[in-house]
């Protein structure tokens, strides 16, 4: 069960990290407006705290990534790890004054689901070969 609740912790820190850039990159890019190819662009686009907040959640969340993919299979980690997509939307409503629409819901009902749908059937595959480790002659 140890491993289920850093599964759990790993997957919301990732998808806080994934959602802190997204929402810092929307922030930047507001204050980056208009764009200009000059010095004093770049000033005032490191000069708010979005973009760093931006670079934080990136490094955060590679860190975050490569630490769970030590030991969560690959596919659910890769699908759970955009979970970023539904939160960034549900944040958008509140920030950004976006709509939440049928479309959009569905989709994020998608996401969920298709990232449940693989979460079980890893952990079937688990059970299976772990009940075929127990019954092998080698397991005795």
């Amino acid at each position: 069960m140890k491993r289920g609740y850093f599964y759990l912790f790993g997957f919301l820190l990732l998808m806080g990290f994934d959602t802190l850039s997204q929402i810092s990159f929307k922030y930047a890019g507001d204050h980056a407006l208009p764009v200009e190819a000059s010095m004093a662009w770049l000033m005032r686009v490191f000069g708010h705290p979005w973009v760093y907040g931006a670079v934080i959640g990136y490094v955060g969340a590679f860190f975050t990534y490569m630490s769970l993919l030590k030991t969560a299979p690959i596919g659910p980690a890769f699908a759970a790890s955009h979970l970023e997509v539904v939160s960034v939307m549900l944040l958008s409503i509140w920030l950004f004054d976006e709509q939440l629409t049928v479309a959009r819901t569905l989709g994020a009902v998608l996401i969920i689901g298709g990232i449940v749908c693989l979460g079980l059937a890893e952990s079937h595959e688990h059970e299976a070969e772990d009940g075929a480790d127990a019954s092998s002659p080698a397991a005795g």
